[in-house]
């Protein structure tokens, strides 16, 4: 997620220095590093989290959160776009060895993620653009964009260089069936996780 970037000069780690003082300063905020700029977003809102906690169930009812797979929000993925390059999707998909792959700055390398999920915010233009180049780069194979604004739901599969090879968008009133590769059959219903997307009353 993003809001606001700031580039800083490269040295031992002070974009990584820098985003930890932003963190300290302004808790709740999510901070990452995509191609050497520094990326604030403010703390979620309750529908944001309401879009999540809908997609965690299909996920955990097909086994995924189980022996071999795992359902994470929130962990550093870090990315090979820089030195100091990190993401942190709102929900991924791992490998239970997830942990072996320990980088540095709470962050894992690409290798045990099967799946990564954003869910828009204010910052919908990044997580469509910035973070699908650094997604695919880093080679994740199957990333789902939840876009709040524009009441569509994205799959991208197929990574390459700055880009996915196969990218698919639904609507509401649409099903969505995932890539076998996330460890399981998994189903998801646009309209009702957009629905929970959106604020009551909207």
């Amino acid at each position: 997620m993003s809001a606001a970037a700031v580039e800083r000069p490269h040295g031992d780690r002070p974009l990584i220095a820098e985003a930890n003082r932003l963190m300290d300063r302004n808790p709740g905020y999510r901070v990452e590093i995509i191609g050497g700029l520094i990326l604030v977003s403010p703390p979620p809102d309750v529908p944001h989290a309401r879009a999540l906690t809908k997609l965690m169930r299909p996920f955990i009812a097909a086994g995924i959160d189980g022996d071999e797979t795992e359902v994470l929000q929130g962990i550093g993925l870090w990315l090979p776009s820089g030195t100091e390059d990190y993401a942190i999707p709102d929900l991924a998909i791992v490998d239970t060895d997830i942990e072996e792959h320990y980088v540095e700055n709470n962050c894992y390398e690409p290798a045990p993620f099967r799946l990564v999920l954003e869910v828009t915010s204010s910052n919908w233009k990044a997580d469509l653009q910035t973070k699908v180049t650094a997604y695919a780069n880093a080679k994740v194979p199957v990333y789902v964009v939840v876009d709040r604004k524009h009441q569509r739901l994205h799959v991208l599969t197929d990574p390459g260089a700055n880009e996915y090879g196969a990218h698919q968008v639904y609507a509401p009133g649409q099903s969505v069936a995932l890539p076998d590769s996330i460890g399981a059959k998994v189903t998801l219903d646009v309209a009702e996780i957009l629905r929970a997307g959106q604020p009551k009353g909207d």
